[in-house]
C-alpha cells in the first residue's frame, strides 16, 4: 500500500512521528484482509470476533520525512488458533525505513476473551499467502 508522507504525520523534527509508522501499518493490515476477501465489518458483525494488537516489534532504521512516498506491507507469516503474525516493512522506493512483526490475537467482541479464528478466515488467508508465494 502506497501512502503519502503529510506535515500532519511529522514531528518538530520534520520526520515521521514514531507512532505515526504504526497507523499505516493498520491500513495496510486491513487492505490486506480485504483483498484476501474479508469485509472486517460483515466479519465482525457475523461472527462476533475482534483483531487486537496484542505486539509489536518494531526497529526504525532510517525516517521517513514529509513528502515522501512510502510503501507499507502487510504478508500473514503465521497462522495460529487464535491470532495472526504479520510482518510489516515500510520502504521509500528501495531504501528498508521500518521493519515490524504485529501480531493479532481473535478475541470475542463481547467477553473480551481469546478465542479460535473461523475457518472462512483461516482459509481465506491461507489461499491469499499461497497465491502471493
Amino acid at each position: 500500500m502506497s501512502v503519502r508522507v503529510y506535515i500532519e504525520d511529522t514531528d518538530a523534527g520534520g520526520v515521521v512521528f514514531y507512532a505515526n509508522y504504526l497507523r499505516y501499518m493498520e491500513r495496510a493490515r486491513t487492505e490486506a484482509l480485504r483483498q484476501a476477501g474479508i469485509d472486517l465489518v460483515a466479519w465482525q458483525r457475523e461472527h462476533r470476533r475482534l483483531f487486537v494488537v496484542r505486539s509489536v516489534r518494531v526497529d526504525y532504521r532510517l525516517p521517513a520525512r514529509l513528502d515522501d512516498e512510502l510503501t507499507v506491507h502487510a504478508h500473514m507469516i503465521r497462522i495460529k488458533r487464535a491470532s495472526l503474525e504479520c510482518e510489516q516493512p515500510i520502504y521509500r522506493g528501495a531504501e528498508r525505513l521500518v521493519d515490524a512483526c504485529v501480531t493479532l490475537a481473535c478475541i470475542d467482541a463481547d467477553r473480551l476473551t481469546p478465542v479460535r479464528l473461523p475457518g472462512a478466515i483461516v482459509a481465506a488467508l491461507t489461499d491469499d499467502r499461497e497465491r502471493r508465494a
